[in-house]
């Protein structure tokens, strides 16, 4: 089969020479998993991450990135019982989507409905996966809150905007551009901010804080959304409401904040961590629940992944590129 590659841990630069498209062997699957033939793979910032040797989790070399991905069942172990061949799924896997076959527990893998395509399914899981949980197990988002959503322009962070309308949020989208905060308004956001690309004086950091105040009629947001982090997550904190849930879900810049934890003591916050990843794991049942919602909400059009990029299996790197540079808008999908 073909796939993607990874020989060496390295920086942007090099990803051409360390990241290959290559003929391998097809995959084996034991009589406890089932084969996927993938069609459509989604790329995400912890695929940036893993090829740089950044993440959290790390795959011995070499590896095929891909964390997501929507295909069609070709094999079942014979311990199986909940798959057959021929269902349409989407898996999430942690790595090896970006190839045309890939072997996995079936703990990492959900059906689809019918009527969903392939491309909305490979865009839907890791993003929409993780911003229900955020909104609804981590921060308690009510009907009549404001969400305030930073990189909202993003596949995680759009999906942050459409669910928090669904669930009755007031929701203010923060991106770096006008065309960016365009695309969020198109997705229901009801008002938008556009920060400065790094926030790194204090001017404009407290510039961003006062948007916020003013954009809440001085009470602050009462849940904020941050993939981004950086010298974004202070002044965003700064501007949180009274008892108000600050999720942490990611560092987009490429640096983890620090902020003064006198802000928490000061605002009677909450910083959150959100690992949808290690939670859908542990409570699976829950996790199967909140897709049950998701595919609801898309059923009556609540959601609807944007997808902006797509690329061919032999330019994943392209792909990959395009996120490591925050230039993408929405999902960025590789078909394979």
């Amino acid at each position: 089969m073909k796939a993607i590659q990874c020989k060496e841990l390295s920086e942007p630069d090099n990803w051409n020479t360390t990241i290959e498209f290559n003929d391998i062997e097809d995959p084996k699957f034991n009589n406890d998993q089932v084969l996927i033939e993938i069609k459509v793979a989604s790329v995400n910032f912890p695929d940036v991450l893993m090829v740089q040797g950044k993440y959290q989790f790390q795959p011995p070399m070499p590896f095929i990135p891909g964390a997501e991905a929507s295909g069609v069942i070709v094999g079942v172990g014979s311990n199986i019982k909940d798959f057959n061949i021929g269902d349409k799924v989407f898996v999430m896997s942690g790595n090896g989507c970006f190839a045309e076959k890939l072997a996995v527990d079936p703990a990492r893998v959900q059906k689809i409905p019918n009527e969903m395509d392939f491309n909305v399914a490979a865009a839907l899981a890791m993003t929409y996966g993780t911003s229900l949980y955020a909104l609804k197990q981590r921060a308690s988002l009510k009907e009549g809150e404001t969400l305030l959503v930073l990189g909202a322009a993003g596949g995680v962070g759009l999906s942050a905007v459409e669910i928090g309308k669904a669930m009755g949020a007031k929701v203010i989208a923060a991106a770096s551009s006008e065309e960016k905060v365009k695309v969020c308004l198109e997705h229901g956001a009801d008002e938008t901010i556009v920060y400065s690309d790094s926030l790194s004086d204090r001017a404009t950091q407290k510039q961003f804080s006062n948007k916020i105040k003013e954009l809440t009629d001085g009470q602050g947001a009462n849940v904020i959304y941050d993939p981004v982090g950086g010298n974004y997550s202070e002044p965003a904190i700064r501007a949180t409401a009274w008892e108000g849930r600050y999720l942490v879900i990611g560092f987009a810049t490429g640096e983890i904040p620090q902020p003064p934890l006198n802000l928490a003591l000061l605002k009677g916050c909450q910083i959150v961590g959100v690992f949808w990843g290690a939670w859908a794991t542990i409570f699976p049942d829950q996790n199967e629940k909140n897709f049950s919602e998701l595919f609801e909400m898309y059923s009556k059009k609540q959601i609807n992944p944007r997808i902006e990029h797509a690329y061919d299996l032999s330019k994943a790197v392209d792909a990959i590129k395009l996120l490591a540079n925050r230039k993408a808008t929405g999902k960025v999908i590789i078909e394979i």
